[in-house]
């Protein structure tokens, strides 16, 4: 039967979004008259209201009751507001229920949406006897289960946005439609609305705006060290300045514009300049921040540490400088102790100190062997009575140190007894073989910068595509190997390295050599003891032996070398010059005689068919048994085997110089204070002038 409803301007609500924003929706109020009602939802507010008596509202719902009971229609009782309801309000609800034919009530909150459609399904039950009795659930824990259902939506709304939105300048009328298919989105709005959907949207939009700009902050930072080290370098600039007046510096900067940029509108942050990628300068309000102050106040301390440092180094530098304990050749170990104090240690690492420490013992060392160098030309009658090999022997070596030992200058290179006397034997031989290559200055020698003057300086250009030519026309090399057993070949190599100049040259009959030796004393088959490498091409052998054992060495070494290139292209090892030379054996216990050893040596020379040499006579040369006549006439073979086999380059004539009308001879010391250049001069601007083709490169003409 249809039962009369009174519902005057009551509007009727078909969604959640309706709540609050009813003007936002069509309003369409409920009918009024009799209606067909199936059952009703008798509600009952739970909440302690303002100015509302629960119990007279009990009352009224207990009277509306009776009228609807009349109707014979199901009833379910509502219990709302249940997220603020209070306890003793549900209890004598449900006390009022259980009077009542034991009507089925459900605790529900539409604020929270929980049990709402409950309600409803079960008043339809009760109309639908077919359908399956539902379980009415408490409110507390359907509250449970509905926030854990929420919980999980959010989880996969959050994800479908995250997956979306990439771009903190996306729009949410854009993005919605994107997902408005997407059954997370559904599920999320069904059970919260579009309102918190799209708050969810907007927070992730926030959150990826303030992820860009905290990103464009760090870039900036890292850029602002840069931007002080370009614009502000100098500590004193700066020392005592306040932080608002360095800003004010840097603006008078005129790299100002290339670090930073001014905007018209602050802060930085809030402006469209976070979407300026391309525009990479540092917004200049940025340096109002703390963390750009901090920047600022750590390049002012790395300055004053630079600063600290450098005096250290200086105050370092001077304690050697003046220090009497340091010497040349005194190693870190002993020095240390005598100029290192706590204060050093506080600024700069040992290892600073120590490669500062290294080229101050470089720098005096070097003026230490200069000053030597002075005091043996001064000292020049000492070396006058030697031999013309130039050989000391220990007697006369004695007397030179004595005489010496009592020069400072002498003593200064105590610590460095082997390359004092070293520079005594390169003194000795540049005493008799006097030339630009023995020169102690070189290659600072006087004959090698008038050389270089007259080849590179003022050559004509059409000469000019000749100089390498010209200077180099004079220098060969030869590649000998030593081969000896049980440290022969090191020694005698040892002994011609020390006849030979600085930069590894020998003097053959006038004449500058370049000499590579590779001594071996090992099994020839391996390739660490190969005749011949990539970069060393042998031009001969010398072959030395003092025993039968270091004769059989030497010719098995042989002929397992020969054998290694046999077939091959390049076999001009089987056709090495060689030479065999016997080396006397001091304190003999072996009962070989030297006449035996001369004739075992004489047949094996025979058979390999090279050069045999006899041994020196006793207390002269390279260990009493080999003197440098006997390397010389090795040598000399080995360049009369070159130029047969044509591997010596032909010389160029040289010009008789005989009808030159004037000829200046210049006599000028290594070392002293004039200017090669400004003594040549009025010859080399001669308009006349040219080089002479003599093959020694010091020679000009002048027509």
């Amino acid at each position: 039967a249809a039962t009369k409803l009174a519902s005057a301007e009551k509007l009727m609500y078909f969604c959640t979004d309706q709540l609050g924003l009813e003007q936002d929706f069509e309003q369409k109020q409920m009918p009024e008259g009799k209606l067909l009602v199936d059952g009703f939802l008798l509600c009952i507010d739970v909440s302690r209201g303002m100015n509302r008596n629960f119990d007279d509202q009990l009352k009224f719902v207990s009277n509306l009751y009776n009228q609807l009971a009349k109707t014979k229609k199901p009833i379910v009782v509502v219990l709302t507001k249940c997220d603020e309801g209070v306890e003793r309000y549900i209890r004598d609800a449900h006390t009022f229920a259980l009077s009542k034919k034991n009507l089925q009530v459900v605790e529900t909150s539409a604020r929270s949406n929980v049990n709402v459609d409950l309600a409803f399904s079960t008043l339809v039950q009760l109309l639908d006897k077919s359908r399956g009795k539902t379980k009415i659930i408490p409110y507390f824990e359907a509250l449970k289960q509905q926030s854990q259902q929420i919980a999980a939506a959010k989880d996969k709304y959050e994800w479908l946005v995250s997956r979306i939105v990439k771009n903190h300048n996306e729009t949410w009328a854009n993005v919605s439609r994107k997902m408005l298919a997407s059954p997370e989105y559904q599920d999320y709005v069904y059970l919260e609305g579009t309102q918190k959907a799209k708050k969810l949207f907007l927070q992730h939009v926030h959150r990826l705006k303030q992820e860009h700009i905290e990103r464009r902050r760090k870039m900036y930072l890292a850029v602002l060290p840069q931007a002080f080290e370009a614009l502000i370098p100098d500590l004193n600039e700066i020392d005592n300045l306040s932080y608002s007046k360095v800003e004010k510096l840097l603006e008078t900067k005129p790299d100002f514009l290339k670090w930073f940029v001014v905007l018209e509108e602050t802060p930085w942050d809030a402006t469209s300049h976070i979407d300026n990628m391309e525009n990479e300068r540092v917004p200049f309000d940025l340096m109002e921040t703390q963390p750009a102050e901090q920047l600022y106040e750590a390049h002012l301390e790395k300055l004053r540490n630079e600063r600290k440092r450098a005096e250290m180094r200086r105050a370092f530098k001077e304690n050697l400088e003046t220090s009497p304990f340091i010497t040349p050749g005194k190693p870190w170990e002993e020095a240390r102790s005598f100029i290192m104090n706590e204060e050093f240690y506080m600024w700069l690492e040992e290892s600073i100190y120590m490669d500062i420490y290294s080229k101050h013992q470089k720098q005096i060392i070097e003026k230490a062997k200069e000053e030597f160098q002075e005091l043996l030309l001064e000292y020049s009658e000492l070396f006058y009575e030697l031999e013309l090999d130039a050989k000391p022997s220990k007697e006369k070596m004695g007397v030179i140190q004595d005489v010496l030992g009592e020069e400072q200058r002498f003593k200064a290179l105590q610590k460095l007894q082997a390359e004092r006397d070293a520079l005594i034997l390169k003194h000795i031989h540049f005493v008799y073989h006097p030339t630009k290559e023995t020169c102690p200055s070189c290659p600072l020698c006087v004959d090698s910068r008038i050389e270089h003057l007259i080849n590179s300086r003022f050559i004509r250009p059409s000469e000019r595509n000749q100089k390498n030519l010209l200077v180099d026309s004079t220098i060969d090399r030869i590649n000998l190997v030593i081969l000896g057993k049980d440290g022969l070949a090191r020694e005698l190599a040892n002994e011609i390295r020390a006849l030979c100049t600085n930069d590894d040259k020998y003097v053959i009959e006038g004449k500058m050599y370049e000499l590579s030796l590779r001594p071996i004393e090992g099994n020839v088959r391996l390739p660490v003891n190969s005749f011949q490498t990539p970069t060393f091409q042998p031009h001969g052998c010398l072959c030395l032996y003092n025993s039968k054992e270091s004769l059989s060495y030497v010719v098995e070494s042989i002929e397992k070398s020969r054998e290694s290139t046999m077939g091959r292209r390049e076999n001009h090892l089987v056709h090495l010059p060689l030479t065999l030379i016997l080396v006397n054996k001091r304190g003999d216990t072996s009962g070989e005689t030297l006449q035996s050893l001369i004739q075992q040596g004489q047949q094996i020379a025979s058979k390999l068919q090279c050069v045999f040499l006899d041994p020196a006579s006793a207390g002269i040369g390279y260990g009493r048994n080999i003197n440098e006549k006997q390397i010389s006439q090795v040598l000399k073979g080995l360049l009369d085997s070159k130029r047969n086999l044509n591997l010596v380059s032909s010389t160029s004539s040289i010009k008789d110089l005989a009808d030159v009308d004037l000829r200046i001879v210049m006599c000028l010391m290594c070392g002293d204070p004039f200017n090669t250049d400004d003594l040549l001069l009025p010859i080399l601007q001669s308009q006349t002038y040219r080089p002479s083709q003599c093959s020694t490169s010091s020679s000009v003409l002048l027509e």
